[in-house]
């Protein structure tokens, strides 16, 4: 197994919407050794890497994200002294990958299939980051479990449904424009954020959706973050897509939970309308 069985127990108990701590047994993998990775930046199409210079605020602003003036496999190669930041996106594209994520899937899918439905779309990400870097405040539409194998970070997560820091329009708009996952930090915020410290071998459950901001300890790290889509995830994202069109139109939809036959038939209104558009 790839995770410490008396650590799916909580997991279970939280999930989908309280973080959770685990325990995982992939610290001296070869796939996720530096020079491994860097293999992966190299083959990777562009459009599955993602880097920028890793000396950013919490609050960073998509459109002004500084680049590093480095090509992907330089990034990884040279991360202990570039200040950077790197995603390598999709990994399941590689095979040797592929089959490491769906040994991490396997582990958590009957606890997830319990309480969500089956697990789909399930991708994985591996975060090569330089000293005291910073992932800046965001959410993201998929369950997500990162996993430490080098270095440490701080993760500091908010609650998923804390409206003062991402209100129902913000929501809409993500799902129907495609807004960035960056969201607008304020100081304010602080007392709603749990600080949870990360090392090798430990790993965090993130509900879907909870905002949170990332900050890495003194040495280079890496971590794996195990994605996946569920029937709750997927109805989450019909209905917000819904209510941004009914809001669009001028009416003001009610908060998701407060009426649930209606949000039933949003969902169901959005699904018909995804069909009519694929067809």
């Amino acid at each position: 197994m790839v995770f410490d069985p008396a650590s799916l127990r909580p997991f279970s108990a939280s999930y989908p919407n309280l973080p959770a701590r685990l325990r995982h047994h992939l610290t001296d993998h070869p796939l996720l050794e530096i020079d491994r990775l860097v293999v992966l930046a190299r083959v990777l199409p562009e459009s599955a890497v993602e880097y920028n210079s890793g000396d950013l605020p919490i609050g960073q602003d998509p459109a002004k994200t500084p680049m590093n003036g480095l090509t992907p496999e330089e990034t990884v190669r040279r991360i202990a002294e570039n200040k950077s930041w790197i995603v390598l996106k999709n990994i399941e594209q590689d095979g040797d990958y592929a089959a490491l994520l769906e040994g991490c899937a396997a582990d958590v899918a009957p606890s997830v299939k319990a309480a969500t439905g089956e697990m789909h779309k399930c991708e994985g990400f591996i975060f090569v980051s330089s000293p005291a870097s910073v992932t800046p405040f965001h959410m993201d539409p998929e369950h997500n479990i990162l996993m430490q194998m080098r270095g440490t970070k701080t993760f500091t997560i908010f609650p998923a449904k804390a409206d003062a820091i991402v209100t129902d329009e913000q929501h809409e708009a993500f799902h129907r424009a495609g807004g960035h996952r960056n969201l607008p930090y304020k100081d304010e915020y602080a007392s709603l954020a749990e600080n949870v410290e990360l090392s090798p071998g430990d790993a965090l459950y993130v509900p879907l959706k909870s905002p949170h901001w990332v900050k890495v300890g003194p040495e280079v790290s890496v971590s794996l973050s195990v994605t996946w889509r569920s029937e709750a995830s997927d109805a989450e994202a019909q209905l917000r897509r819904a209510n941004g069109w009914l809001r669009s139109k001028g009416l003001t939809p009610p908060r998701p939970g407060a009426a649930p036959m209606r949000d039933r038939a949003a969902i169901l209104a959005a699904r018909l309308a995804a069909r009519l558009k694929r067809s």
